[in-house]
This record gives C-alpha cells, sequence and structure tokens, in this order.
C-alpha cells in the first residue's frame, strides 16, 4: 500500500499556531516543533500498524479502519476516534475527551511525500514527512 515504509519530519507549516489552539503551552510547542518526528507505517487490508518514534517518546498503534480507538497526543491530550479511507486520503476524527472538541487529521501521499493535514477550532496545520 501506498503509506507503507518510514516517513521521517521534513518541514511543518502553522504548526506552532495549531499547538497554541490545542492548549499546548509554549516550551512544550517550541520543543514540538522540532521533536524529529519518524511514522513507520505498515498496511495489511483495513488494518494499520503505525510505530511513532520522536525525541520525546516512542509508542505503537494498531488500528482498524472505521473502529473507535483512544490515543494520547505528545502533550498528553486523550482523544477517541477512528480513521477511513477516503479515495486514496486517510481521514481521522477524534474527539478530545477533556472538552469534547474535534480534532480532524488527513494523511495523504503527494508526490514522494507523506502530508499531515490537522485541523482544530479553525487552526489548520501540515507536517510534511519524506521517506526514511
Amino acid at each position: 500500500m501506498a503509506f507503507n515504509g518510514t516517513w521521517k519530519i521534513d518541514r511543518n507549516e502553522n504548526y506552532e499556531k495549531f499547538m497554541e489552539a490545542m492548549g499546548v503551552n509554549i516550551m512544550k510547542r517550541k520543543l514540538g516543533a522540532h521533536d524529529n518526528l519518524k511514522i513507520t507505517v505498515q498496511q495489511d487490508g483495513n488494518k494499520f500498524t503505525i510505530k511513532e518514534s520522536s525525541n520525546f517518546r516512542t509508542i505503537e498503534l494498531d488500528f482498524t479502519l472505521g473502529v473507535n480507538f483512544d490515543y494520547s497526543l505528545a502533550d498528553g491530550t486523550e482523544l477517541n476516534g477512528s480513521w477511513n479511507m477516503e479515495g486514496n486520503k486517510l481521514v481521522g476524527a477524534f474527539t478530545r475527551k477533556d472538552n469534547g472538541k474535534v480534532l480532524t487529521a488527513h494523511r495523504e501521499i503527494i508526490g514522494d511525500e507523506l502530508v499531515q493535514t490537522y485541523q482544530y477550532e479553525g487552526v489548520e496545520a501540515k507536517r510534511i514527512f519524506k521517506r526514511g
């Protein structure tokens, strides 16, 4: 599948503003903007295994398309939601457990890059990854 492989962060667009909207404090925003995130994706039909590795943590996440699961962001924010496939895009909708607000995320391959787009409270950010 197109998403399979290891992806290393290349650049961010509006990511600090997004983290600010999410309520992340300034120190964590500064660190988060330079986290050296690496994502390894393995897809088997509707099942995904994603390993996220950064300066701050390494986690492994297993999910099935369309099935809700719990997830914790690097800053400790707890979410519940699911990923679905819409065409060639992974589309996620996650509800924050602390305030009930929705975070949406899209992952898509554009050229030779994996582009993750986040939206929260009207703020959009992108994290662009290159194959590692």
